[in-house]
């Protein structure tokens, strides 16, 4: 299945560095914060794909500042908005800054240094991510097209947070509640017929896992999935619950 490698594609960007102002903070359910950041620095801004990620810069008592990648959740090229979306699980500098976030204050971000294209003309495509993956999962959803077959795995603990865009694909969404659901419904799940692509983000274990069973059990393209460690159990005391994100 050659034409899987040529089909995604990387492209690099060059990286610019960007003092934004909070504009708006919005609450759209109880563990998440959308930051709604303008500029005039935003004028030449571009995302590309769901999957890109900016570095956010946020102080810290040391001096250093504490840097984050966090998902373009939206941009709106004609408002000079862009929305990014924070899980306030765990009490990481980005999350805290975020939870206190009020208009006019700054933020810095460099980035989407590059982009990982994904067709959107697959026979099927499976999305699997918790809340960190949230927001790059509701940003693929609604750029799909209507004929768009995909199945959605969502691990949300809190019922209040389990929320998603309208959408004009054909979207099959399951809520689960933790990692080993998670993989329950992996291994219980049948490769739909035709070329399918797999993204998924989260804990890096589960991560491992998830492609263990669809690569190595279900036999699905080892080239046709991208897996990203968002954020590993015990990594650090301080950290955010989204990290970098990491190659499929």
């Amino acid at each position: 299945m050659s034409s899987i490698l040529g089909r995604v594609q990387r492209v690099r960007h060059d990286l610019k560095f960007r003092d934004l102002v909070v504009r708006r903070v919005e609450r759209p359910s109880p563990h998440f914060v959308a930051v709604v950041l303008g500029g005039e620095s935003l004028g030449d801004f571009h995302s590309p794909s769901f999957d890109d990620h900016l570095k956010v810069f946020v102080d810290t008592p040391g001096g250093e500042p504490a840097r984050r990648d966090y998902t373009p959740r939206r941009f709106d090229p004609e408002a000079g908005e862009l929305t990014l979306e924070f899980v306030l699980h765990g009490d990481g500098p980005a999350a805290a800054w975020a939870a206190q976030a009020a208009p006019g204050q700054t933020l810095r971000v460099a980035g989407p240094r590059g982009s990982f294209l994904i067709p959107t003309d697959y026979a099927w495509h499976l999305m699997v991510g918790d809340e960190t993956a949230l927001p790059a999962i509701s940003r693929r959803l609604e750029e799909l097209p209507a004929d768009a077959q995909v199945h959605v795995w969502l691990q949300v603990a809190d019922p209040a947070d389990r929320r998603l865009p309208a959408v004009a694909c054909q979207a099959q969404v399951q809520w689960l509640a933790d990692a080993a659901a998670v993989l329950d419904v992996a291994g219980g799940f049948a490769l739909p017929p035709g070329e399918g692509y797999v993204w998924a983000a989260g804990e890096g274990g589960l991560m491992a896992a998830l492609r263990r069973i669809l690569v190595d059990d279900k036999g699905h393209d080892k080239r046709a999935i991208r897996a990203a460690a968002y954020w590993k159990h015990g990594a650090s005391a301080d950290a955010d619950p989204q990290a970098q994100p990491a190659p499929g």
